[in-house]
């Protein structure tokens, strides 16, 4: 069995347990946290060098970090990962979207508040400039979906699982969603999706 070792309330775990979750892939879950040094551990470093979650441990004992490829590896041969070359190009093309100019501005931002002593010694300045690169990286999900309804084309793809993880729970980092009115209707249709499950807390 596939064994997912995650953090409670992690967006970037979630991705993973949500998916699994639409797809119905069972899994064993580890729970750890990035809080208390468990990841630094030798054990640990030795599974992933990282010393970062997620991380999948596949049936033959290989390791897989890293939340966007675990997400490919679980989706292949799946609908949330197109055969369409260009629609697949596209969905990765969003994925990494995610990692570059969404989930540095509205993770971090998230994190601080979740996670106060993340917050030590980041200036106000600092934390103007994460909401201004979030909400230009809204700005860029919104103008997608006013064309088509998952950010990759009519059907959700693990773009959409990726970028929903830390935009779902946005406020929680100081976001508005009132002028983005497609990312909320784009949000209920993934929570519409069957077996949808919200973020694991514990």
């Amino acid at each position: 069995m596939l064994r997912l070792y995650a953090m409670p309330g992690s967006g970037n775990s979630y991705k993973i347990q949500l998916l699994a979750a639409l797809l119905e892939i069972e899994m064993e879950q580890i729970k750890m946290s990035a809080l208390d040094g468990s990841t630094r551990s030798g054990t640990y470093l030795k599974k992933n060098p990282i010393g970062k979650l997620p991380l999948l441990e596949l049936a033959d004992g290989r390791f897989l970090p890293e939340s966007g490829a675990i997400l490919v590896y679980l989706a292949d041969g799946s609908d949330f990962l197109p055969d369409d070359r260009f629609t697949r190009a596209q969905t990765l093309s969003w994925m990494f979207f995610e990692q570059y100019s969404h989930e540095p501005s509205l993770a971090a931002r998230r994190s601080m508040a979740v996670y106060p002593e993340r917050a030590n010694g980041v200036t106000q300045a600092t934390k103007q400039a994460l909401l201004e690169k979030g909400y230009a990286a809204l700005d860029v999900m919104e103008a997608q979906l006013q064309k088509t309804a998952f950010l990759a084309g009519n059907s959700p793809t693990i773009a959409d699982i990726a970028l929903y993880a830390y935009t779902h729970d946005c406020d929680k980092g100081g976001f508005s969603l009132e002028n983005h009115p497609q990312i909320a209707v784009w949000l209920t249709r993934i929570e519409a999706l069957p077996n949808f499950i919200n973020m694991p807390l514990q």
